[in-house]
């Protein structure tokens, strides 16, 4: 993969990681649950309309968790975008131990809290930066 296919790559992450953080932030409001609702009910399979992510504190966790996704996301385009043009080694080893982190945490607490298929979903977002990073790290 050359240096412009990596960061189209790398921007795509980084927009999606933007977006899911603004969806999980917008269900700590009455008129933004029922996007967040949805992919919980996915994530918690079978989808049957079970999950309630109404509770004051759900939704609170709900506007932590989506900004600080959303400022990730930010910090990855910025690194992506602003670093990795200049030092390709310092912006693939950053991206990739931010990433690495992540993966791990939220997919060892997503087995842990019965969500296992989160857990494979986080592949792919995985994928989506180690792949086209991985040459030059």
């Amino acid at each position: 993969m050359n240096q412009d296919t990596t960061l189209r790559w790398l921007k795509f992450g980084s927009a999606l990681t933007i977006i899911f953080g603004i969806l999980v932030a917008a269900a700590a409001t009455p008129i933004g649950v029922a996007p967040a609702q949805f992919l919980a009910d996915l994530i918690l399979f079978p989808i049957d309309g079970a999950q309630d992510l109404g509770a004051p504190e759900t939704r609170l966790i709900s506007a932590i968790g989506g900004g600080v996704m959303a400022g990730w996301g930010v910090l990855l385009w910025m690194l992506s975008t602003q670093l990795f043009p200049r030092d390709q080694v310092l912006a693939a080893k950053l991206i990739i131990a931010s990433i690495v982190t992540w993966f791990v945490i939220d997919s060892t607490a997503s087995v842990l809290a019965g969500a296992p298929l989160n857990a494979a979903f986080n592949v792919s977002f995985l994928l989506v930066f180690c792949v086209p990073l991985w040459r030059y790290r």
